[in-house]
């Protein structure tokens, strides 16, 4: 967040602050596909590792998602209107990889719906499914009712 308008203040933090703080990390600037300019820990500059496949249910307004300017690593646009409300909440959310690929809501009978926007494949399905179990189970006889409905909640509640 700009502090009081000014470009070179984010947070009360200033420009001049920022620069001493990469300089003492040793920190190392980037330059991204997208043409942006971000900074690294010292020596992060290789491919990252494989991982394997996860998926995660994640509630409205998680700042994983809400945390963003600029969603496009991990947002698909043509996703935007279906989870987002009016005013720019997020939803709850399907995550797989490390990507927003869907929303869940939770039925007044308890029941943990979710409804994929992209199509990620067989392995993708059995994972979110376990992942909305393990929710189900965590959750118990509690009910989760955000305040504020996204287009794709709407229609999983239908």
């Amino acid at each position: 967040m700009v502090d009081g308008g000014r470009p070179d203040v984010v947070d009360g933090v200033g420009l001049r602050e920022t620069r001493k703080a990469l300089a003492a990390a040793d920190a190392e600037q980037v330059l991204l596909d997208s043409g942006a300019h971000v900074w690294v820990a010292p020596g992060d500059l290789g491919p990252e590792p494989p991982v394997e496949p996860w998926a995660a249910l994640l509630p409205s307004l998680d700042p994983s998602a809400m945390g963003w300017a600029d969603r496009g690593f991990h947002l698909p646009d043509d996703h935007r209107a279906a989870l987002f409300d009016r005013a720019g909440n997020i939803g709850p959310t399907v995550w797989w990889n490390g990507r927003i690929m869907g929303g869940w809501g939770q039925r007044a009978d308890g029941g943990v719906v979710w409804r994929l926007l992209t199509d990620t494949g067989q392995d993708a399905s059995g994972l979110i499914e376990s992942e909305a179990s393990r929710l189900l189970a965590w959750v118990g006889d509690s009910r989760i009712t955000p305040r504020f409905r996204t287009p794709l909640e709407r229609e999983l509640m239908a």
